[in-house]
């Protein structure tokens, strides 16, 4: 494939693929405890030198590099705004930390907190999942007797107070977003210290997504994509009219 038409479709799928990153992010603005996810892209050296048949820093062509790649998407963990509800399930963190639910026989963490309470008086994501308990154990109440949660995230009922399991990472990177606003630990995590231990009720975290922001964003990559396009497009024009030369010569 000819070098320009090489980088230019290079540089168009990875415009594609931030496209499907921003869509995703817009679909979610209104998800509650939603992280975005950012793109993360990387200059890549040409394709003689990734297959180790040159090396870099040379002064053949090879060393003009070979357009960009993706790497991957990071996840922005920062806090998203606060919205009052006044329902009691309704949990915020106001502060670092995750919920713990458990899915099956695996625990996940979450910073969605619009919990439920079943007729059994089971604490549940609005997926069924049970909310832990500081103990591993699923949150248990008797849904005839009043009770409430305290800001340092203890539910008390009948004057017994169960510690909700607020945990975190010791390095946001040992969290994998697996979907529906759960995060799969893969190295042990750690109880968030008393101190910092603060919980809203009758409040929501939202989704960290900023409409405008991302729709700036997906306009600039629109842009970007149809201008790799017009390059494909130019440079197959090109090699067309070159090669039809060539054979009218001979």
């Amino acid at each position: 494939m000819p070098y320009g038409l090489y980088i230019s479709a290079e540089g168009a799928l990875v415009q594609a693929r931030r496209l499907e990153v921003i869509a995703n992010n817009l679909a979610n603005v209104d998800t509650v405890g939603f992280k975005r996810d950012v793109l993360q892209v990387q200059a890549r050296h040409a394709e003689a030198i990734e297959q180790g048949q040159d090396v870099p820093e040379n002064e053949t062509l090879n060393n003009l590099g070979g357009g960009v790649r993706v790497v991957g998407t990071a996840t922005d963990f920062s806090p998203g705004p606060l919205k009052r509800t006044g329902r009691p399930t309704d949990l915020a963190i106001a502060g670092p930390g995750f919920f713990m639910v458990r899915r099956g026989e695996q625990n996940y963490l979450t910073r969605a907190g619009n919990f439920e309470l079943t007729a059994q008086g089971q604490l549940t994501t609005v997926h069924g999942d049970p909310v832990l308990a500081a103990d591993g154990e699923p949150v248990q109440l008797d849904p005839t007797l009043p009770w409430y949660v305290t800001e340092t995230g203890e539910v008390v009922q009948a004057g017994e107070a169960v510690p909700l399991a607020l945990v975190m990472p010791r390095e946001v990177g040992d969290l994998t977003k697996v979907g529906e606003n759960l995060f799969l630990p893969v190295a042990p995590v750690e109880p968030v210290p008393p101190p910092q231990r603060r919980v809203l009720s009758g409040h929501l975290e939202q989704s960290t997504v900023r409409p405008i922001q991302e729709m700036l964003a997906m306009i600039e990559t629109t842009r970007a994509f149809e201008a790799n396009m017009r390059l494909i497009q130019h440079q197959d024009l090109m090699l067309g009219q070159m090669i039809g030369r060539l054979l009218t010569r001979t």
